[in-house]
């Protein structure tokens, strides 16, 4: 580890982050739409001259990652060609080491007396970006080119002054260019507040010695990071896992992941995960070490610095031409649910070298409903990224009403989505009897349901754990299917997870979801009974289901038949034998 201070280096880091973090709060209150305003999916970061993230906004995990990959490309790309005042944006995954395309980088260059030391980077999702479908998360594209507008890494702005004609192209291209560029406007916001705090810093402590710490903050990351790998047994910890497949009877996406642990590495190797599909739901190879990265990071201590430096030890293997590392010209529109199980699989194969530190499976990430049409006289297109449900924890019952662990995103309130477009939230609540059974049973599934109020209106929607629902662990049952439904005229019909056909609904349609349940962890027969009367008290269990899946037998005035408790117990698991 580089020479350094230690009580100064704490002190730079808290900058560096408190920085990256203001980013964060200004790109968020500033922004036009709700997926960035509400929903928060975006991210910021602080980088040094080299590209590597310095500090992170607390914001979407999932993102943060792959911010290396698309500097390296920027730099690559403007090599004697970055001045002060630029500001660049890119998001195609080919031409800008993006993610998606309704994912936008701006990132702007960070000097001092006239010399490059960092940049200020911004990630946002954006409402639309044209292509096939409104919202721009077409699962039925084949190709990157029906998706939206591919931007490699163009200058914003050139020595301060803005280029209109980008701008111009930007707002041709997109259904919503009032939110686009406003949220773009967002995104330049925080950038230019990233570049006035880290000038701050470096008038203060001068760029030697920035960029002294900065070495010395990288390797101390890395240094409490082989620490935290060390801590788990040498190994290869293999887990399988699954999205449902795209359309009525399309086949699973198979993930398998080796996680080879030793000494102080680790790789995940993802040799034998299924290839890309003609569909929107590949991922480049930034997004997959991306993730990997987050997975890992959040089973090491809270001390480790959230830059580059922690992620030196991890190597990470996806085939080129897989979901995981697709190549051109896959389409990615919808790469986020491939994003939440890559961590899903992580955390199932560390299950069986480290349980008291993750959970059983969830929810598998979040649904993203889009809607659109004319309203109020214009094109509205609405998404959301609804979340969302935890697996059981050898300490504690799964919750609800909490984000993905890799994407740190809330649901837009009832009272914005009401006001602004032609939709009116029925129901908002939580599904008795959802959650997988165990010792601490898992979260119970989330409902969101949508009544259209007026007709010819676009709706599409990605979800998962449909036909795959989430997994328990160690004895614990696995949680309720996830299940999209639409009420149209009096009769139902079932969704799969993620249609390909257009769907245009009408006034008084209703778009019903139910989240899956989380997984159980450990043998339900061990639950406290007292645990599973509170759950029937509130609503979350029957007292079928408490009697089924726990063998706790509640009399009529819900206090707990403990002999016949006793004696199911005893005989489901044998100790009365």
């Amino acid at each position: 580890m580089a020479e350094c201070d230690r009580a100064l280096l704490e002190i730079i880091k808290n900058g560096f982050e408190a920085i990256a973090d203001e980013m964060a709060i200004i790109l968020m209150r500033t922004a036009h739409s709700p997926i960035v305003r509400d929903a928060m999916d975006f991210s910021t970061a602080l980088c040094d001259v080299r590209g590597e993230n310095v500090a992170q906004g607390l914001t979407t995990p999932m993102h943060l990652g792959s911010f290396y990959d698309a500097m390296k490309h920027l730099m690559a790309q403007y090599a004697g060609d970055i001045a002060e005042g630029d500001v660049f944006a890119g998001n195609d995954p080919y031409l800008a080491s993006g993610q998606h395309l309704p994912d936008i980088y701006v990132v702007k260059p960070l000097f001092h007396k006239r010399v490059l030391c960092g940049w200020a980077a911004t990630i946002a999702h954006h409402v639309d970006v044209g292509g096939l479908v409104p919202g721009s998360n077409s699962l039925s594209s084949t190709s990157i080119h029906q998706e939206g507008l591919r931007l490699p890494f163009l200058k914003l702005f050139r020595k301060g002054v803005a280029d209109s004609a980008i701008h111009a192209i930007i707002a041709a291209n997109v259904r919503t260019p009032d939110l686009v560029l406003g949220d773009i406007a967002a995104q330049c916001a925080a950038v230019q507040a990233g570049d006035r705090a880290f000038g701050e810093m470096l008038r203060r402590y001068g760029s030697e010695q920035i960029s002294q710490y900065i070495v010395a903050l990288h390797d101390y990351a890395e240094l409490l990071a082989r620490s935290a790998i060390r801590g788990i047994a040498d190994g290869v910890y293999a887990f399988e896992d699954h999205i449902d497949g795209l359309g009525e009877d399309g086949p699973p996406v198979v993930f398998r992941l080796n996680l080879r642990v030793q000494g102080d590495e680790v790789t995940a190797d993802w040799t034998g995960t299924s290839a890309q599909v003609a569909g929107g739901i590949n991922a480049p190879i930034s997004f997959c070490k991306s993730n990997v990265y987050a997975a890992l990071r959040s089973v090491m201590g809270a001390d480790v610095p959230n830059c580059h430096g922690y992620t030196r030890p991890i190597t990470v293997i996806a085939p080129e031409g897989t979901v995981l590392n697709c190549t051109y010209p896959a389409a990615c529109g919808g790469r986020g649910i491939t994003g939440y199980r890559i961590v899903d699989c992580v955390f199932g194969a560390l299950a069986t070298c480290l349980p008291d530190r993750v959970a059983a499976d969830g929810a598998g990430g979040s649904t993203l409903p889009s809607f659109s049409g004319q309203h109020r006289g214009r094109t509205f297109v609405f998404s959301e990224c609804v979340m969302g449900v935890w697996g059981g924890t050898s300490q504690h019952d799964g919750q609800e009403g909490v984000p993905h662990m890799a994407s740190n995103q809330a649901n837009v309130p009832i009272e914005i989505i009401e006001a602004d477009y032609p939709i009116r939230i029925e129901r908002y609540g939580i599904m008795p009897d959802t959650a997988g059974a165990g010792r601490y049973r898992g979260g119970m599934g989330i409902l969101r349901e949508y009544r259209i109020l007026q007709d010819n209106i676009y709706f599409g929607v990605r979800s998962d754990k449909v036909r795959y629902p989430p997994h328990g662990l160690f004895g614990g049952k696995p949680g309720a299917p996830a299940s999209n439904l639409l009420l149209v005229k009096g009769q139902e019909y079932p969704l799969p997870a993620m249609p390909l056909d257009p769907i245009i609904l009408n006034e008084n349609d209703v778009y019903r979801h139910v989240m899956a349940g989380g997984g159980g962890y450990g043998n339900p027969y061990e639950r406290d009974p007292e645990c599973v009367r509170e759950d029937v008290l509130d609503g979350r269990v029957t007292p079928s289901v408490a009697q089924a899946e726990y063998g706790v037998f509640l009399r009529e005035n819900f206090g707990i038949d403990e002999d016949a408790t006793r004696a199911h117990r005893a005989m489901m698991t044998g100790e009365g034998a």
